[in-house]
């Protein structure tokens, strides 16, 4: 890819802080010039991560509280996207979990799209229209969105999967393949830890697909405490599950506080089959096992015995059996670390730039 490329970057919404946000923003300082369309913009969520000046937002930022209801907009995203004029730009750099590969390149622009996950609504379709809202009246919605999806997929140059559970689905739901490049962990906002806190954690966005009322019942199980950092739309529905157990929900963290809590914990619990799951790699840079669904993402972020353990089913039951014999001493602090420090940030951008400038250099 020659230097005078105009690059443009394209992320879903930057309105909340996830996982999927601090990847982006890892692209974004890839290529530092480059500006940044996205559905919707929250200063205060992610403007320490994507500097505003850089930031164009589609019309739905109008839209009164459309950032606490941004879930509630899927209908209005496919025609956002498809509405940013990106005809100055020869390469286009989209992040998403659904939206941002819609958008339309101009012909013979470079369009690589780095996808978290083929759209929840095709492959996950029961649980994601169980937090849609009712299921009778959300059906035909879903169809036209997976007709969408379809046509949105066939856009990009190429696809780059976070993981190869990802280029997995890619290939069958899309019928496209996917080069393979891991999600990084932010290595700075970690540190070792000296564990003790005598608890087990789980960091999540509390959605209903994370799982995270198995942590619940499994820690209840097992006669564990249980810490639970995040916040979401299913944190009314676990605060009642959790009632008469030895769980704690704190909230959302800041940098530090999440430092010490992961630092403290037994281990970090990731409960639902995760596309490619951070949390794991982010106990392990803290110095900390994690405790993983045998599935997904997490085959391939968990050594068992070394980074941390799987549990077979998803079930309590079995979550319970693996904390009940789970010894966090048996798991070297700095051989986690090590193993983190193998998902470094720098080798994230090397290899996405090098994997941009191929593709550019294949399409002229």
């Amino acid at each position: 890819m020659t230097g005078g490329a105009r690059v443009a970057l394209v992320h879903d919404y930057l309105n909340q802080r996830g996982g999927a946000e601090r990847v982006f923003a890892h692209i974004a300082r890839a290529y530092p010039g480059a500006p940044v369309y996205t559905a919707l913009f929250d200063r205060e969520a992610t403007g320490d991560l994507i500097d505003e000046s850089r930031v164009r937002v589609s019309g739905l930022q109008r839209i009164p509280f459309a950032g606490k209801t941004f879930r509630y907009l899927a209908p209005l995203y496919p025609r956002a996207f498809e509405g940013f004029d990106l005809s100055e730009f020869d390469v286009v750099i989209s992040s998403t979990t659904s939206w941002a590969k819609g958008v339309l390149a101009r012909p013979g622009a470079t369009h690589v799209c780095y996808i978290n996950t083929v759209s929840r609504f095709a492959f996950d379709y029961e649980r994601y229209v169980g937090g849609f809202g009712p299921a009778t009246l959300a059906r035909p919605l879903i169809r036209r969105l997976i007709a969408w999806d379809l046509r949105a997929a066939e856009r990009p140059t190429l696809f780059v999967a976070n993981s190869r559970n990802v280029a997995e689905r890619v290939r069958a739901y899309y019928k496209r393949d996917a080069r393979v490049l891991h999600c990084p962990v932010d290595l700075d906002r970690f540190a070792v830890g000296e564990g003790g806190g005598g608890y087990f954690v789980v960091v999540s966005r509390l959605l209903p697909y994370k799982r995270i009322e198995l942590a619940v019942a499994g820690c209840a199980l097992a006669g564990v405490p249980l810490k639970i950092v995040g916040s979401g739309p299913a944190e009314a529905a676990l605060r009642l599950a959790a009632r008469g157990t030895q769980t704690e929900f704190l909230g959302q963290l800041d940098d530090p506080q999440l430092r010490e809590v992961l630092g403290r914990a037994r281990a970090a619990i990731l409960p639902g089959e995760e596309d490619y799951g951070l949390v794991p790699l982010e106990a392990n840079a803290s110095g900390r096992p994690a405790i993983a669904y045998g599935a997904g993402g997490a085959l391939e972020t968990i050594r068992p015995g070394i980074t941390g353990e799987h549990f077979s089913a998803q079930t309590a039951q079995s979550l319970a059996e693996v904390l009940a014999a789970f010894d966090d001493r048996r798991f070297d602090p700095a051989t986690l670390r090590a193993h983190a420090e193998t998902f470094s940030p720098a080798r994230f951008v090397e290899r996405l730039r090098a994997i941009v400038a191929e593709a550019a250099d294949q399409q002229m």
